[in-house]
């Protein structure tokens, strides 16, 4: 019988924050990856990650049909490998709005608000560029400007600011509204990933155990408190493993709300459905399902620039030798290097985010268009539709069933068609305009009605890889975790990932996971210490 301080489920951007602060505190600690080891070129070269999407690395997660995408699936891939997210997305470091982390303690989540979430994310920082009360450089993860900025970023910065937005030079300062360069997580050339920067101080320490290819079969429960797991390792043998203290699943907003149902902790009645005894009531688990869903505008450059194509031939061949020797060009690129975020509905808030590729993207099953072009991607910061995740059945192997209800709220609609207003309106604007041939979707150089836009939306509208909320903070009956992530009536047993945001935060979910994977660590071992 394996006995460890502490099992750490999912070793992802929480799941690594969590083992690396653990195992720095003395504790021995058993992490369980189900996926494969990061150490792969396509992890840790910047630009090659979107090479990643449809492999091995990934779970490709999809819904039911979703009414308002005209019955078709919403395609949502997450991380599966060591470092999660943090090693397979597009590297932007965004924090979110003070407002959102005030909202959730004022929704009942105390000890959440800004002034106490800040301290945690100065801690995990260390800015290259920018210091002083709101940002740390210290930290294990390195937060770096680009090394490279492709010319399209600067003609949308450029177009931006003619079209009324201000530019913005830190989206994690003070004031979030305004188009600028994503800061992102690379390091010397390489992607600054969870498992590159946190589990890489502590991956040699004899008290830690990171088993990868782990598929967690059942928690262990005595008396009604988590005491250990039962996975499966590498062959077909079942492994079980003891925790002295604590169990702490962080496996992702999908995962973790499935490994809790599979287990009796979740709804009564779903339960019964899938003939799982009911081990502790939760109706909370798997309600709340947020992602931000975005509308990809796309326009056809008149000039060879941007991404399309220089994965190929002769120009790969120059660019891989660029990198391999100087550490330097398109290579260094997280793709995304510019958007910005503005309020299309006067709040005084920012409410839809801009993510900018000088490529034309696709999706899961929509090959993009072959030849140069620019990706506007608006998308609506705090959506108001709410899905569930729910089993199939009893058997851990079957997909999650996914209701995500995407757009299911006519406000979120309203929201997505005024930013994909302002998408059209940038790409008009002087210094955009004299780069593109032509606007593709959603319409020409005509005006467009409110109800074109929508169909457009419906067609075309995507994950931006965020989804959140599924095992709820908070301090009312449909709340799964308390405000110190302890999973309510189960002793032993807390949730550290984006599945316990109780509203998605406004922007990308990198940073705030491992916030909150900084957060489970300090309340552990303060509970440790009582």
């Amino acid at each position: 019988m394996e006995t460890y301080d502490y099992i750490v489920i999912g070793a992802g951007s929480a799941g690594c924050t969590v083992v690396t602060r653990l195992i720095e505190a003395g504790k021995s600690v058993l992490a369980l990856e189900a996926g494969p080891p990061e150490r792969s070129p396509l992890v840790s070269i910047p630009a090659m990650f979107f090479r990643l999407i449809g492999t091995k690395r990934f779970w490709m997660y999809q819904s039911e049909p979703e009414p308002a995408l005209n019955g078709r699936p919403f395609f949502i891939p997450q991380g599966k490998t060591v470092g999660g997210g943090s090693s397979v997305n597009a590297m932007i470091y965004i924090r979110g709005q003070a407002q959102d982390y005030d909202d959730w303690r004022d929704a009942g989540c105390a000890g959440w608000g800004y002034d106490d979430v800040l301290p945690f994310f100065i801690k995990s920082e260390a800015n290259e560029r920018l210091a002083g009360p709101l940002h740390g450089t210290g930290g294990p993860l390195v937060v770096s400007d680009s090394k490279y900025r492709n010319p399209v970023g600067y003609a949308f910065l450029r177009a931006a600011q003619e079209a009324g937005i201000p530019f913005n030079d830190d989206f994690n300062g003070s004031n979030q509204e305004g188009a600028g360069f994503y800061q992102n997580t690379i390091s010397a050339a390489k992607r600054g990933s969870t498992a590159a920067t946190y589990l890489a101080r502590v991956r040699d320490n004899k008290l830690l155990t990171l088993r990868t290819g782990a598929q967690v079969e059942s928690l262990v429960l005595e008396n009604g408190a988590a005491a250990g797991v039962s996975y499966r390792g590498a062959g077909t043998e079942i492994i079980t493993a003891r925790a002295r203290e604590e169990v702490i699943l962080s496996a992702g907003a999908l995962a973790s709300p499935k490994i809790l149902l599979l287990n009796g902790i979740g709804p009564a009645a779903h339960l019964a459905e899938t003939g799982i005894p009911v081990r502790r009531d939760l109706p909370g688990v798997g309600e709340n399902f947020r992602d931000h869903v975005g509308a990809p505008c796309y326009a056809k450059l008149n000039v060879p620039w941007g991404f399309w194509a220089q994965d190929r031939g002769l120009r790969a061949i120059r660019h891989g030798l660029e990198y391999v020797l100087f550490k330097r060009g398109i290579l260094n690129s997280n793709l995304i290097e510019t958007g910005g975020f503005i309020d299309t509905s006067g709040s005084g808030r920012p409410d839809v985010q801009f993510h900018v590729i000088p490529v034309l993207s696709g999706d899961v099953d929509k090959p993009p268009p072959p030849f140069h072009g620019m990706s506007v991607n608006p998308c609506v910061l705090r959506p108001k539709s709410r899905g569930r995740v729910r089993l199939r059945s009893s058997n851990a192997g079957d997909p999650i069933l996914l209701n995500a209800n995407v757009l299911g709220e006519s406000e979120d609609m309203e929201t997505l068609v005024r930013g994909v207003k302002m998408a059209r309106r940038i790409f008009r604007s002087p210094s955009l305009a004299k780069l593109i041939e032509s606007e593709l979707t959603p319409g020409g150089p005509d005006e467009i009605s409110d109800t074109v836009i929508e169909d457009h939306i419906r067609k075309v509208a995507k994950t931006v890889y965020h989804p959140a909320g599924t095992c709820r903070m908070g301090s009312d009956d449909m709340a799964v975790v308390d405000n110190q992530l302890r999973v309510r009536g189960v002793p032993r047993l807390r949730v550290a990932d984006a599945s316990i945001m109780p509203q998605v935060i406004s922007g990308n979910t990198n940073a705030p996971s491992i916030m909150i994977g900084e957060r489970c660590a300090d309340f552990v071992l303060k509970a440790n210490r009582a």
